[in-house]
């Protein structure tokens, strides 16, 4: 085959092998993981720039808040980026103390270790799995001993919350506690709590929240009137039917908490023997040992008893003896006390007031109106009647408790509803179809590749061969047939070579018969036809064995043809 031939074939050949490999590779998607998640806009756009410097491909998930990378470039792609410091918005903690610089003042000192702080405590919270992102700020004040006063320090905390997630009071209770216990004289009441919206959570001005509700609250007040819903809905759709009423409940719940103490003193009621309490009694009998005064006032009374030998006078005698008269007789008295305490009736009371307690229901329900069919059956609505709605308010107020003396109310009334229609939705043409562009992209890559390969079979094998064979045809037109009139002597040859081979005359140069003939010195037309001519023969005898045989046969019996 000529040369540019060879070369066009192996060409194809080279097409159709990087044909099969693309065609074996195309289905294999590259799996792709999470390189970053929540990142700012800012970190994500530098990002993606040095993705895009390193010919790492990327796409972006979560509405652009994660980058994913392919999952083999994943931790290549990290420490790439990490060494350029991306990204920047990530939190960091007391490492920064790690990196002191010579030189540094004492400010500075502290700031590095105020910003290691509160990157600690951001690292904390974000744990939380209701916490999207959390900001800490803190307030060190710098002690003086110079001040008999010293500042207290304080801190705030801002929270972005997942979307529909909530914190409960013991959560934002807890992160006010691991904040102020994180930070050296930090009393928990110092500590404020926002969350994305700017609703202060916990801090300063929550003991100015009392005339509202707190979370809990407002949970709970939630599910009582949900639970009021749902008994009504239940009693009212077996009635009226699925989707033909509206009702709504609303409640008043009191969270006051009280507690009164009362002590109530009575007297023993009726014929019952009362209760002795303690009983005590004195008695003081007997004589005193000493003479009273007696006689006549005046001096000589007065006077201490004198020795009868000391008595000179008959008066001073007479006074002596009636003194000795009133010694003789000794003067005796007594007395008798007696106390009885008696237990008296005493009633305590201590009165706790339940929280959560429902003071007042109102409800509000609005039903459908009947559905039915006039004379000409066309369907048309029919309003209840008086009595039927009495009977369903009746109901309702039985599902929800209905008090009157609490001032509860429930209001029924009956109107016809009128729902929007349904917008409708345009019909996407066949050859709009999502799955149909799904399968076509999918086909495209294998359907070209096809074509390619045909165009290349079709192309460029095919015309290869067709020259091939036409050259061929070409060259053996040209030749002249074995049983043409110019080769009668060498179809004798033949024919004597088929009976006996050894018996074929050999042409010399000098026509002697017998003699091996020498090779000529230049090669002459006659030859070159005579050896294009003999490879004729063989490529026929070797291609169609048959008809070389029927030709041999032909020849052998004497037919020219």
């Amino acid at each position: 085959m000529p040369a540019k031939t060879l070369w066009t074939l192996a060409a194809a050949a080279l097409a159709m092998a990087l044909l099969v490999v693309l065609m074996l590779t195309w289905g294999r998607e590259t799996p792709y993981r999470v390189l970053f998640a929540n990142v700012s806009d800012k970190d994500g756009g530098a990002i993606v720039a040095q993705l895009s410097q390193m010919n790492i491909p990327y796409r972006h998930a979560d509405g652009g808040s994660a980058i994913l990378v392919p999952a083999d470039k994943v931790h290549d792609a990290r420490l790439k980026l990490a060494s350029q410091g991306l990204p920047k918005g990530s939190v960091v903690g007391l490492e920064l103390m790690d990196q002191s610089r010579f030189g540094q003042t004492q400010f500075q000192e502290r700031l590095t270790f105020q910003r290691g702080l509160e990157g600690e405590l951001t690292r904390s919270i974000l744990s939380l799995g209701s916490v999207q992102a959390a900001r800490v700020h803190l307030a060190l004040p710098q002690q003086n001993g110079f001040f008999r006063e010293q500042q207290k320090p304080s801190a705030s905390v801002l929270l972005t919350l997942h979307a529909g997630r909530t914190l409960d009071r013991s959560q934002i209770a807890g992160i006010v506690h691991l904040v102020s216990s994180s930070v050296p004289d930090l009393h928990p009441k110092a500590v404020s709590v926002l969350d994305h919206t700017g609703a202060l959570l916990a801090g300063q001005g929550e003991a100015d929240n009392s005339r509202g509700l707190d979370a809990q609250q407002l949970q709970y007040v939630q599910q009582v009137e949900s639970t009021y819903l749902k008994r009504v809905m239940d009693i009212l759709e077996p009635v009226v039917g699925k989707g033909n009423v509206r009702a709504t409940v609303t409640t008043d719940v009191d969270f006051t908490q009280s507690e009164s103490t009362s002590e109530q003193f009575r007297p023993n009621q009726g014929d019952s023997p009362a209760t002795v309490r303690s009983l005590q009694s004195s008695e003081v009998s007997g004589g005193t040992g000493a003479t009273p005064p007696s006689g006549v006032p005046g001096v000589v009374s007065n006077q201490p008893p004198n020795s009868a030998a000391a008595v000179s006078s008959p008066s001073a005698a007479a006074s002596a003896a009636g003194g000795a008269a009133a010694a003789a007789s000794i003067s005796s008295n007594g007395r008798r006390d007696q106390v009885t305490n008696f237990e008296v009736d005493k009633t305590v009371r201590v009165t706790r007031n339940a929280t959560g307690v429902v003071r007042r229901v109102n409800a509000a329900v609005v039903l459908n109106h009947r559905s039915g069919t006039d004379a000409k059956g066309k369907p048309i609505t029919v309003p209840m009647s008086a009595e039927e709605i009495e009977k369903l308010t009746a109901l309702v107020q039985e599902s929800v408790g209905f008090n009157k003396e609490r001032g509860d109310s429930v209001k029924v009334i009956n109107a016809p509803f009128h729902e929007a229609p349904a917008p409708t939705i345009p019909e996407i043409p066949w050859w709009q179809q999502p799955d149909l562009r799904d399968l076509i992209k999918s086909l495209v890559i294998p359907l070209a590749l096809a074509l390619v390969a045909l165009g290349v079979v079709f192309g460029v094998v095919r015309p290869a061969l067709k020259a091939r064979e036409a050259d061929r045809t070409a060259e053996l037109a040209t030749l002249e047939p074995l049983n043409g009139p110019g080769n009668a002597t060498r179809g004798t040859q033949l024919n004597a070579a088929v009976n006996d081979p050894l018996a074929i005359p050999m042409d010399g140069a000098n026509g002697a018969e017998g003699e091996i003939p020498a090779l000529p010195a230049v090669s002459t037309p006659e030859s070159r036809l005579a050896s294009m001519q003999l490879e004729q023969a063989r490529v026929m005898a070797r291609d169609n064995p048959v008809a070389m045989a029927n030709i041999v046969r032909g020849w052998v019996q004497g037919d020219p043809a």
